[in-house]
Order: C-alpha cells, then structure tokens, then sequence
C-alpha cells in the first residue's frame, strides 16, 4: 500500500507531466463531444495530481432560460459528495480520542439505543419488529453496515416510508433498520446520523465543526450548506427528465439557507473545490500548505476495506424517476472503507483497483487513484441519479484522463 513516505514521489512524477496545453484541448473536445452526444445540459469536470490541477473545464448552461455558461467555479448541489467530507471530520474526532470507532453511539446520541429491526409487515400493513442483535458503532455508520436503509433502494424501507410518511427536508430520520448492525451493507441514512454523531461530540452544530476543521483549512470557500445570496448567480439549476427524455429545469428561486445540516447531503460545492478535498486523501491528510487535516495512518485506515466478506455500492431502485438501478463496477465486488466506496478488481482501463469513489444523487461523481496519484471530479445537476448518459460521459471523461493527461 502506498503511504506518506510515497508522497515525494508523487509530486516528481507529477511535474513530468507532459504539454498539458494540448493533453486539455484534446480532454476538452471529449467532454464536449460526449455531452453533445448524451444531450446532457450541464456539466464541469476536473482533473488533479496530489499537487496541481491538470485539467478543468466546464460546458453547457446553468438553466434553459438565462443562458449563463457553466464553468468550474459553478455550484453544484453535491448531496451524497458530502459524506466523504463527513467521514474526515468524525476520524478527526477519533484521532483526537473524543470518540471510539467500535463502542456503541447511543453513548452521544440515545435515540439510537436499543436499535429495532424491521423484518416485514402485518395483514393491516404495520410494520412488524424485533429487537436488534446488537448496538449500532460509529465504524458500521461510517461503512453503512448499520442496517439504516435509504427508501428508493430498499423496498422494506419504502413500503415503511407510505405507512409512517417522514417529514420533508427532516436531517437522520429515527427509522427502524432493515438487519442486524455489521450483518450487511446499505445505502442509508448511516451518514446522516454521523454528522449528529459530530455534533454531540463536538458540542459545536455541523456547519461550524466543518468549516472550522475541513473546510477552511482546505481552502473550499464555495463548499457550504446550501447557497448564499452573493453565489446564487454561480448555481446551477436541478435538471430532469421529461417523459419525451427532454430535459427541464425549475424556475431560479434562492432556496432559504438551512438551519439544519445533513452530513449525508447537504453540501453545495464546485469542482475546484471538491479537487482540494481529493489532494488532501491523496497527500495522506496533508494539505497544500503542509497543515495536517489526518494523521497518516488514519487516512490508510479509511482507505482499507472495512467491510470483510459484505459487497458494496450494489442498488435496487424502485423509484426509477429518482435513480436507476446502481451497480458501480460490473463484473467485481467492490468494498467500502470509512467513508469512500473502494474500487475492487474488474475490467477497468483506468482507475487502480482500491481506488476510492462516491457520488451525489444530481449526478456527481468523484474518484482518487491513490496508487497511480490522480483524482477526477465530474458534475451534472440532474435526475434520475445513474442515468446510463451520466455514467456514460463519466467514463468518457474517466478514459480521457488516463490517455490524454
């Protein structure tokens, strides 16, 4: 496994780097072409080494009414971007000692003592129960092996979900879980309950602790929770698909800045800054100052699976209009660490198996090949989430990078 101690490395090969001037035209002309091609709206896209950006660029309009380009500086709603962020903040906490990866969170958040697991539904459509077999860890949120479960990719959840509606824009819903903790992976709200996790820990509300501790040490001034009023005109309105496969957007309404903050999706964010968060994994928790967000062991901690023999980042949706069936590598079994979903053996060209990746439900997508020393982060703003055209120019943007850079 690579370390710190590979660092230098990294940074030399990384300044022999050939004529980046025509490596960008050329990436340039793959992304517009595949965008043309896809009828996607919107996009931006970058590319870095552990020090430098070596591509960046940004196509298509923010909406369908004022033809405002889009470009790197654009603000996207990142959603489930924000949980790698997230994860970074509660290891801090565990590095500093204030909190355990293996004894119970009930300890900081009571709700979650004496878990219920779901396992079906009576004749009258209630939800039928038992008593967990064990308590829920900060590891299994951070892993997603909690057995919280996210409604549009699991059915038990979404059939809970009609019966006891929950309310709208509510941060870690209480739910029941869906299996034992640490028997199973699943989507779910797991990273939602650790930025409450933080917060009771901390003593501080979300937002401060992130941008004290993550955010500002790294330099992410557009990465925040929703979008202030002075960069509204830099957002990027949220594009869907018509039953004609057309797509439109809502009118432009600055949304009320939050009051409560969700670990698990709340971030806006762009481009270049999400680069900043990729350098600093890529730097084993080093900044481009040299400021230490992690330690290094802790970075190679996250970086290692966590989930033994389980399977990761394997969906069935059942609200196609929300997202598509989710299978992130085909023909492999991928893992998950603390944090990030990890790349396993496959047909791929490009990205180094044990790569780390996720994705926002918009269609924002990320990765940081620690063994090769370059990050991509690609974003649209649109629904359904997966949909075959976003994966289809990740991947063209994906096999640019590796060829052309």
């Amino acid at each position: 496994m690579l370390t710190r101690r590979h660092f230098t490395g990294l940074l030399i090969a990384g300044s022999q780097a050939p004529n980046l001037f025509a490596a960008t035209r050329n990436v340039d002309d793959i992304l517009l072409a595949s965008m043309q091609k896809r009828g996607i709206p919107a996009v931006a896209a970058l590319a870095t080494d552990a020090n430098r950006v070596l591509y960046s660029g940004g196509f298509g309009k923010r909406d369908t009414t004022s033809k405002v380009a889009v470009t790197p500086d654009s603000i996207f709603q990142i959603a489930s971007m924000t949980k790698p962020i997230a994860s970074v903040a509660a290891m801090q906490l565990v590095e500093q000692g204030k909190a355990s990866l293996d004894a119970p969170v009930s300890k900081y958040l009571p709700q979650l003592a004496n878990p219920q697991v779901l396992v079906g539904f009576d004749a009258a459509g209630d939800p039928i129960l038992r008593p967990a077999k064990g308590e829920i860890t900060l590891r299994q949120l951070l892993t997603h092996a909690s057995g919280m479960a996210y409604g549009p990719w699991h059915s038990l959840m979404a059939r809970y979900a009609e019966k006891h509606p929950l309310p709208n824009n509510v941060v870690a819903p209480l739910v029941p879980l869906v299996f034992d903790p640490g028997t199973n992976w699943q989507y779910g709200y797991s990273t939602d309950w650790t930025g409450r996790f933080i917060e009771a820990v901390s003593g501080m509300n979300l937002q401060q602790y992130l941008r004290k501790n993550v955010l500002d040490p790294l330099d992410m001034r557009d990465t925040e929770f929703g979008i202030p009023a002075d960069k509204f005109e830099r957002s990027v309105n949220v594009f869907r698909r018509d039953p004609s496969g057309k797509f439109e957007s809502n009118p432009r309404v600055q949304p009320p800045m939050p009051t409560d903050f969700n670990a698990g999706g709340g971030l806006s964010s762009t481009v270049n800054d999400y680069a900043k968060f990729a350098r600093m994994i890529m730097r084993y928790g080093l900044t481009g100052v040299n400021t230490e967000i992690l330690k290094a062991r802790t970075v190679e901690m996250m970086i290692q699976n966590q989930i033994g023999n389980l399977r990761a980042g394997l969906l069935k949706t059942n609200q196609p209009g929300i997202s598509a069936d989710v299978d992130t590598n085909p023909g492999s079994i991928d893992k998950w660490g603390l944090g990030f979903l990890l790349h396993g053996p496959g047909k791929s060209d490009e990205r180094s198996e044990g790569s780390l990746a996720w994705a926002g439900i918009y269609n924002t997508y990320f990765w940081i090949d620690m063994r090769r020393g370059i990050a991509g982060v690609i974003m649209m703003q649109y629904l359904p989430f997966f949909d075959r055209e976003a994966i289809g120019i990740l991947g063209d943007f994906e096999r640019a990078v590796y060829t052309k850079l």
